[in-house]
């Protein structure tokens, strides 16, 4: 008889339940939760509440475990911040990280599900939209916090929405700035409402190349959180050193601030998250940190800012660009912190999948939270145990 093969990660899991699991009251409910993420880590491919509870007893289990999930009370957010202590016990966070998740779907029975343009892919999509808070470590990158961008989030309010009864606009209708400010709300508010949670105000690492660029920004300084955001291109800013050529010019395109400084750029030493190498690819760029300010109607706005470019080929224009207010981070610290960022979009196509993150099937957002708050202690317990899948998606 073969021996039962070990998994480092379920064993893991056990521990990490006892802890996380805490805040729920009753003996049943923390044993139902260890149930679930247990049998999250032991079903392969895709998690279904049918394949998970027939890890843990067959047909009976899966209605205890839907209405666990789906019908119950308790509540995912003291779970997910002693999820967050957890991790900064055992490994010292290094940055949080902003991870948008759009999650395709064809039904019209999951919550959430919409067709909607997705900014980070630049194309349309129908399915769900929900916002990850990463914790970054140096050894590890894992979910912590949570958010659905529901549809109706994209107007202004109910007045005016299609579906809602005394509305005169058209079905179908909708204001694409109102849907661009809601998206942009959204995607700020998960990470600040996590990371205000956890009382760890590191800086957040995130994407805001096709969102309002200006007013993010202008979010996170008002909750007094660092940031490092990578920006388009094209993104106006201007030039507040002296010694530099644009000072004084106005506004000009942050890609052409660093084309007028690429001579004063050095090699950066980082580590790309290969999945192929356990230990990662280690690389060499060109960076270059610039002081600017974002150009904005009101001056008390107006932060000093630093703009970082990397060149992957010095012959082409900058390959990322990225604005901070870590002014006083020279620019290697600052470019290896941008690379958290890369991490966790690896983590996220290749083990988030494994973990389940994206396969509850349900009606209510409620149950979806909790889903997804116990698939993302399933994910800790592979993180912590280095025993993450990175198979093709």
């Amino acid at each position: 008889m073969a021996p039962v093969r070990r998994d480092p990660a379920r064993e893991a899991a056990d521990e990490l339940c006892s802890v996380v699991l805490s805040s729920l009251r009753r003996k049943d409910q923390r044993e139902k939760g260890r149930q679930y993420v247990q049998g999250l880590l032991a079903l392969p491919g895709r998690k279904s509440m049918r394949g998970i509870a027939g890890q843990v007893g067959g047909g009976a289990a899966e209605q205890s475990m839907h209405h666990f999930i789906s019908g119950s009370t308790w509540d995912w957010e003291p779970i997910r911040a002693s999820l967050a202590g957890f991790l900064q016990a055992a490994t010292p966070l290094t940055a949080w990280v902003a991870q948008p998740m759009a999650i395709p779907k064809g039904g019209e029975h999951s919550v959430g599900v919409a067709h909607r343009f997705d900014p980070h892919q630049g194309q349309m999509f129908r399915g769900q939209q929900a916002f990850g808070t990463w914790f970054a470590s140096a050894g590890l990158v894992t979910p912590v916090g949570w958010r659905m961008h529901l549809p109706e989030e994209d107007a202004p309010g109910t007045a005016g929405t299609p579906g809602t009864p005394g509305t005169s606009a058209a079905p179908g209708a909708f204001d694409a700035a109102d849907a661009q400010a809601a998206y942009e709300e959204s995607a700020a508010d998960a990470v600040i409402e996590t990371v205000r949670r956890s009382g760890n105000r590191r800086p957040v690492v995130l994407d805001i190349q096709r969102i309002g660029t200006r007013s993010t920004m202008n979010r996170f300084a008002e909750a007094g959180l660092p940031v490092i955001a990578r920006v388009a291109p094209s993104t106006p800013l201007l030039v507040t050193d002296p010694a530099l050529p644009g000072h004084g010019a106005g506004a000009r395109p942050a890609r052409d601030v660093l084309q007028s400084v690429k001579g004063l750029c050095t090699p950066v030493e980082w580590t790309d998250p290969d999945p192929a190498l356990p230990g990662g690819r280690h690389r060499s760029t060109l960076a270059v940190a610039v002081r600017v300010m974002m150009p904005d109607p009101s001056p008390a706005r107006r932060r000093h800012l630093l703009l970082v470019g990397e060149w992957t080929d010095p012959r082409r224009p900058p390959a990322q660009l990225w604005v901070t207010d870590l002014v006083r981070l020279p620019v290697g610290p600052l470019l290896r912190l941008t690379k958290q960022g890369r991490r966790v979009s690896v983590a996220a196509e290749h083990s988030g999948r494994e973990a389940g993150l994206r396969d509850f099937a349900g009606r209510a957002l409620p149950g979806w939270h909790r889903h997804v708050t116990l698939a993302s202690v399933a994910h800790a317990a592979r993180a912590l145990t280095g025993t993450e899948h990175y198979a093709a998606a």
